[in-house]
């Protein structure tokens, strides 16, 4: 599964094109929902790569928008990585570029969640 910790407060999603991105997203947010169950101190901060991903359909933004409720009820964020110019394009159609946090890539998102840069910042 392409859904890993990278640390004890930070998960890294690799993802890929359908169908497997949608099986995965669905893993992560029952993996969020176990957690916050657990206590919400133990939810991570999340990082979306979609570096594999070539587009993205109407329930994989809802997804990423129940992940993002999610995460902002615990205080922790939601980063989205490596979009293409496919991805941004239906980000910015549906306003969602103004609601997610994206980075260029891997690094830059856990630069950004460890030095605790606000997406106000960036």
């Amino acid at each position: 599964m392409p859904i890993k910790p990278w640390s004890d407060n930070i998960t890294i999603a690799e993802l890929n094109d359908e169908p497997l991105f949608s099986e995965d997203m669905d893993a992560l947010v029952d993996r969020i929902e176990e957690l916050r169950n657990d206590g919400d101190d133990l939810v991570p901060h999340v990082i979306v790569d979609l570096q594999n991903v070539g587009t993205v359909n109407s329930s994989n933004l809802g997804s990423l928008l129940r992940i993002r409720k999610m995460l902002d009820a615990v205080n922790r964020r939601l980063m989205i990585c490596s979009v293409n110019d496919s991805i941004w394009s239906a980000m910015i159609a549906t306003g969602l570029d103004r609601i997610f946090s994206f980075a260029q890539d891997v690094t830059t998102s856990l630069a950004e969640i460890q030095l605790g840069i606000s997406p106000d910042q960036n």
